[in-house]
């Protein structure tokens, strides 16, 4: 199974966001029509250059199917500062990948964070999205992880200091969260009432995932309204979800959503 990156680092365009900066994303255009798109929307704090983004594009490459990918405001290759990140940002820079580089129908691959962006992202431009994937998704995050996590006092503190360290595994000083994103945050939650998408959703979580909950996922799909949903929780699987059985999975679903519209 390849997983090599299919493109350098320093490879990849510019979409101009004003007093935003830009948006570094890689798109590998097979122009196959008969095939919808693929725009990866990715985690927190992560880029287009992990492995579910860069084995995507090895598994589009090999169908000729188009394939997008990018980095958020403040995430690797992107202009901005992390810290001014938010949600709502973010959701900006996801629907101006949709608007102006992506064409047709689009199946959105979202990973972690980018659960929570691609259902956003759906409800915003229901008539082009032909389907979801979500891998270990993590709608509400900023509430139902972050700040239900922490005691009264740490909120209060918080709130005093407007900013906190998390720690991570994945970064030894852990990651800064503001709470600005908290705050903002608030105004994009899904999960509190029934979400009107009505496209096939398919979502993978790890049974074993100790950075979001695979409960989480559950309740994205019973709030999601659609009949076509479905849930896959691969055994002893962490939140990366980067091993050969997980990532067959998420090539037998980009097959499975895509030959819908062959």
């Amino acid at each position: 199974m390849n997983q090599t990156p299919l493109c350098t680092p320093l490879d990849f365009s510019k979409l101009e966001r004003g007093n935003s900066g830009f948006i570094a994303y890689n798109r590998l255009d097979k122009k196959n029509k008969n095939l919808p798109e693929v725009l990866f929307l990715g985690g927190f704090k992560s880029d287009m250059s992990g492995t579910k983004a860069t084995y995507l594009e090895y598994v589009c490459k090999k169908r000729g199917q188009t394939y997008t990918r990018f980095d958020y405001f403040g995430h690797g290759l992107s202009s901005g500062s992390f810290t001014q990140g938010t949600i709502g940002q973010w959701l900006s820079d996801a629907l101006a990948m949709i608007d102006e580089v992506t064409e047709g129908p689009l199946i959105l691959v979202g990973s972690s964070m980018g659960g929570w962006i691609m259902t956003l992202a759906a409800l915003a431009r229901p008539e082009r999205i032909h389907a979801l994937i979500g891998i270990a998704s993590a709608p509400d995050f900023t509430e139902e992880l972050i700040w239900a996590g922490l005691t009264e006092s740490q909120q209060k503190d918080f709130v005093r200091q407007g900013i906190i360290q998390t720690p991570s595994q994945y970064e030894n000083q852990g990651f800064p969260i503001t709470l600005q994103l908290i705050e903002e945050g608030r105004e994009h939650l899904v999960l509190p009432k029934a979400i009107d998408i009505h496209c096939p959703v398919h979502l993978i979580h790890g049974a074993a995932d100790k950075d979001v909950p695979w409960m989480l996922s559950r309740r994205l799909a019973r709030r999601i309204k659609s009949p076509d949903v479905t849930l896959t929780l691969i055994k002893n699987g962490d939140h990366r979800l980067n091993t050969p059985l997980a990532l067959g999975r998420l090539e037998s679903l980009i097959n499975e959503v895509s030959s819908a519209k062959d």
